[in-house]
């Protein structure tokens, strides 16, 4: 079952179409879909991120997704700072990496289809003084953003 809606996967197909630039590749984090369930390594919110990120992929030939099982690929996944599943990074024309853990629903979803836009165009919309002030940082800065299911 899809998990978008007919008229939902129409504009985003428009929208990608007129605003992807460039390639963007999602590696998702998850969880082999599987029926047997072990124990501590239960992912809540796994099969639905899955169904969220392939219908995203079949949108536009610009969207690459690399579904990478974590249990399997734990070392790579530390060395992105992946700790938790689900966990998305989006990374295209710019030089830093976008990275969503957890199901990107509700706000999130607009949050994560802007971000898709603004890597595979390698900019933002940030002012002119906010890049000149963000130019000046002398070492990469980890910026995390928390929400809560209202």
């Amino acid at each position: 079952m899809a998990i978008l809606s007919d008229a939902d996967r129409d504009y985003l197909s428009r929208l990608f179409a007129e605003r992807l630039a460039d390639p963007v590749k999602i590696r998702l984090y998850t969880q082999k879909l599987t029926q047997l369930s072990i124990p501590g390594y239960d992912c809540a919110t796994c099969r639905e991120t899955n169904e969220l990120m392939e219908e995203l992929a079949s949108l536009s030939d610009k969207i690459e997704l690399e579904l990478l099982d974590f249990l399997q690929v734990r070392q790579q996944a530390a060395q992105e700072g992946i700790t938790e599943i689900p966990a998305i990074v989006l990374e295209g024309k710019n030089k830093g990496k976008v990275r969503f853990i957890g199901v990107p629903a509700g706000y999130e979803f607009a949050t994560l289809i802007e971000d898709l836009v603004d890597v595979s165009r390698g900019t933002t919309g940030l002012q002119p003084l906010s890049r000149e002030i963000l130019g000046k940082l002398a070492r990469p800065v980890h910026i995390q953003v928390f929400v809560t299911p209202t």
